[in-house]
């Protein structure tokens, strides 16, 4: 019969944990959580209520009330397998659009999207449909993960994306940026509000 652990309100990171007495099973957005219950592998509920919103990684551990740990592991989803001849440039573009990707040596990993897709493929690059766990790199790169990270440097990327054209904009210092690089009256506002939170 299932049993009722005691609630998690901590987390191990990968590589600090030797031995775990369960683990959970869980998918990119589910390892997204502040409060909720889970069910673990062998069918107890637990209840992790952390302090703040966390990004969970694959190999991190939920630390119980009572000392034990429950291994946290990336449960297999729909992606899609982008290789090509110029992988850096390739993965360049998928962090312009702060899409959570996952590097590897000869391959990048995004979750299944058409219009992303599209535009990969103008680029060159070779798609492929897989299953697999996800752990895409953090960061910029976490849609919705950059708890601990310089918010004004993340909001200030996706200001430049309405600009016509390339995105080269990302190379220069975002502390230089002119309010009248923005076309609309409602950029511009949001851009000196940027310029007054990054001056402070």
């Amino acid at each position: 019969m299932p049993n009722t652990l005691p609630p998690a309100h901590s987390v191990r990171p990968a590589g600090s944990w030797a031995d775990a007495a369960d683990r959970v099973v869980l998918g990119y957005e589910e390892r997204f959580l502040r409060r909720k219950r889970l069910t673990t592998a062998l069918g107890d509920s637990v209840l992790v209520d952390l302090p703040e919103t966390t990004s969970l990684n694959d190999g991190d551990a939920l630390e119980l009330s009572d000392g034990r740990l429950i291994e946290v592991l990336a449960a297999e989803e729909p992606l899609l397998e982008v290789r090509g001849p110029a992988l850096p440039r390739l993965a360049w573009h998928i962090g312009n659009r702060h899409t959570p990707c996952q590097i590897e040596g000869d391959r990048l990993l995004i979750r299944q999207d058409h219009v992303l897709a599209d535009m990969l493929r103008r680029l060159g690059a070779s798609l492929t449909e897989v299953t697999a766990p996800f752990r895409p790199e953090g960061g910029a790169y976490g849609h919705g993960r950059t708890m601990g990270h310089d918010h004004g440097h993340s909001h200030a990327h996706a200001h430049s994306h309405s600009h016509s054209g390339g995105h080269d904009h990302h190379h220069h210092d975002h502390a230089h940026r002119s309010v009248h690089h923005h076309a609309t009256p409602r950029d511009r506002a949001g851009d000196e509000q940027h310029s007054v939170a990054e001056t402070e």
